[in-house]
């Protein structure tokens, strides 16, 4: 099933009934891969993020469209298919489309879908093959599947704001929905392990998956540090929970970040900056030891860091072999030469004429033999309805 387009996915037709930012990440993804994604939209207005601005594309007189960038970030390489799924017509539509695809993703509250008869019980009853992944904030099931979900409210749940932000300070979310984002990667990951069970078996599943679950999964190295010593880590601001030093320094113009690995770097960075004392002393001699003075450490570092600009820090310490690196503004990351060589910045041919091209981010991956490929801009709400329905012969 699918379009002709080539890519590892070619040939999967999915069928995407999310929005906002989880499932939509999944989706381009997939998108990116060869799948061709059907984006159902509620007439009145789509989906929720084309109203998240400004900013906004502008036409060509300069009045806001319905692209919002927020909306950008995650629909590229999808159709946009108009369809009220309240009414018994377009229930007919996607089930229509559905009969059609590989895999329907959704991110609706549990059990909303069932009064549609889109529910996967129902789907996956009309046919056994299908892919169905659930995106909710609690998940299906547990004493809060009832509840919605939202980025913010799982990086709170889940634990992560509180290991975010100033020590002295209050629990921080991250600077972008990064719940919402990890989710859909893991969503991703989902989709393509069924995939591969269906095409060895020719069976179909559920996947139920959720923002909170898939946050407390990358609470990684600090999650497991708790659960090995019983005690909630606290917030460190830019430093890490296991390695000293391992942040950010404030430097004679700037910042600069400093990731030592182990004692031999730490000699070296020392060296740099004529502490070369510090490494003999036994409350840093080895890491553990800096971990059990990091204050003390800190307080070491910091003058002779003020003392030195950014480049001059760089430049030193990246010459003796010592992790060290730039904390770069987004006018700084989309002007560097490893974001051109590497195509994280791309631009895409506006869908109507009357438009400007929109930039967008690249996707990472890069395939020695099947490369992504950016196909269609993100679209205006519904203009590949009639196309479509057409090409599938579904009658509205």
């Amino acid at each position: 099933m699918g379009g002709s387009d080539m890519g590892p996915l070619d040939g999967l037709r999915i069928l995407d009934l999310s929005r906002i930012l989880a499932g939509p990440t999944c989706t381009q993804l997939l998108g990116d891969l060869g799948a061709e994604v059907i984006k159902i939209e509620n007439p009145n207005g789509g989906d929720d993020t084309r109203s998240w601005g400004p900013p906004f594309v502008t036409d060509a007189d300069g009045a806001p469209t319905d692209l919002s960038s927020y909306f950008l970030c995650a629909n590229r390489n999808k159709l946009s298919v108009a369809v009220d799924i309240a009414t018994t017509a377009g229930q007919e539509t996607i089930r229509a489309i559905a009969a059609q695809s590989d895999v329907v993703i959704e991110n609706f509250k549990p059990g909303g879908l069932a009064k549609y008869g889109l529910d996967a019980k129902t789907l996956l009853g009309d046919d056994p093959a299908l892919i169905y992944c659930s995106i909710s904030g609690y998940g299906q099931t547990g004493p809060n599947a009832h509840k919605p979900g939202y980025d913010l409210m799982a990086q709170g749940y889940g634990g992560i704001m509180s290991l975010t932000g100033a020590p002295d300070g209050e629990p921080m979310k991250t600077g972008v929905g990064i719940a919402d984002v990890m989710c859909g990667m893991y969503a991703t990951v989902g989709i393509l392990a069924a995939l591969r069970h269906r095409d060895q078996t020719g069976e179909g599943q559920h996947i139920d998956l959720s923002l909170v679950d898939s946050q407390v999964a990358w609470l990684i190295n600090e999650g497991t540090g708790y659960l090995t010593t019983g005690k909630p880590p606290i917030r460190r601001g830019n430093g890490h929970p296991n390695i000293a030093p391992y942040q950010v320094f404030g430097t004679y113009d700037g910042h600069v970040i400093i990731a030592v690995g182990n004692d031999g770097q730490f000699r070296r960075f020392c060296d740099f900056l004529d502490l070369g004392d510090l490494p003999d002393d036994d409350r840093f001699a080895t890491n553990a030891a800096r971990l059990n003075n990091r204050t003390a450490l800190v307080a070491a570092l910091t003058p002779a860091l003020g003392a030195r600009t950014t480049d001059a820090i760089i430049a030193g310490l990246e010459g003796c072999g010592v992790p060290v690196g730039p904390v770069q503004t987004l006018d700084q990351v989309f002007a560097s030469d490893q974001v051109a060589a590497r195509e994280m910045q791309i631009s895409m041919g506006a869908n109507d004429s009357s438009q400007p091209d929109v930039r967008l981010i690249g996707n990472p991956l890069k395939f020695s033999a099947t490369p992504v490929t950016y196909r269609h801009a993100p679209p205006r709400l519904g203009q590949d309805t009639a196309e479509v329905l057409r090409r599938l012969a579904v009658k509205r």
